[in-house]
């Protein structure tokens, strides 16, 4: 298939004041823009992964051919990963979870609080480019953290919710403050799909 830019559900000041506008359009237009196309550009000639959907590449990197494996593993992260994020945000957002999840949180992480901290410190943690996420993992959910563009799925984990912290997603408000714009992305984070996705999968 031919992977497409995916439409954003909100507009690109939908976020302020916690995500600027400036940030989105560049972060959604150019950056996820970017990734998309180099992975139709890796893929093209490669008639059997052209036929998977991103997921089932993602799940099946090692059995890609070697020359691709490299650019199908970045670019194709980078679209899953954005495609994912944008849904995880939401202006609507913030809050706390319902439900099953925010039991699940209680069981498995200590709380909304303990989890809300213990993720940040993923955040931060995570040296130079990368995620952090909450993930299903064996009936458990956890926050790991990842490098550049690669997915939990790729480690046999669900993402639920995840946050780049990649510098193109926050430093033109925050600069070199990446604890601030954590800070700040938990008041637009899309509870409701989360939810959604967890119940989905669990």
């Amino acid at each position: 298939m031919v992977f497409k830019l995916p439409e954003l559900k909100y507009s690109y000041n939908a976020l302020e004041p916690h995500i600027d506008a400036l940030t989105m359009e560049t972060h959604h237009s150019k950056h996820h823009k970017a990734y998309v196309d180099n992975l139709n550009k890796a893929l093209e000639g490669h008639a059997k992964s052209q036929e998977m959907d991103i997921e089932e590449i993602l799940k099946s990197l090692t059995e890609l051919p070697e020359e691709i494996r490299t650019a199908v593993r970045n670019n194709g992260g980078g679209h899953y990963n954005h495609t994912l994020f944008w849904e995880f945000m939401s202006p609507d957002g913030g809050g706390k979870p319902e439900g099953e999840l925010a039991n699940k949180i209680d069981e498995d992480l200590g709380g909304f609080d303990k989890f809300k901290e213990d993720f940040k410190k993923a955040a931060l943690d995570q040296f130079g480019s990368g995620w952090a996420w909450l993930v299903l993992n064996n009936g458990r959910i956890e926050i790991v953290s990842t490098p550049n563009q690669d997915n939990p799925i790729s480690q046999g984990k669900i993402p639920i919710l995840g946050i780049d912290v990649w510098e193109h997603a926050y430093y033109l408000k925050y600069k070199n403050l990446r604890g601030d714009y954590v800070d700040a992305w938990w008041n637009v984070v899309n509870w409701k799909k989360v939810e959604e996705i967890f119940n989905k999968v669990k």
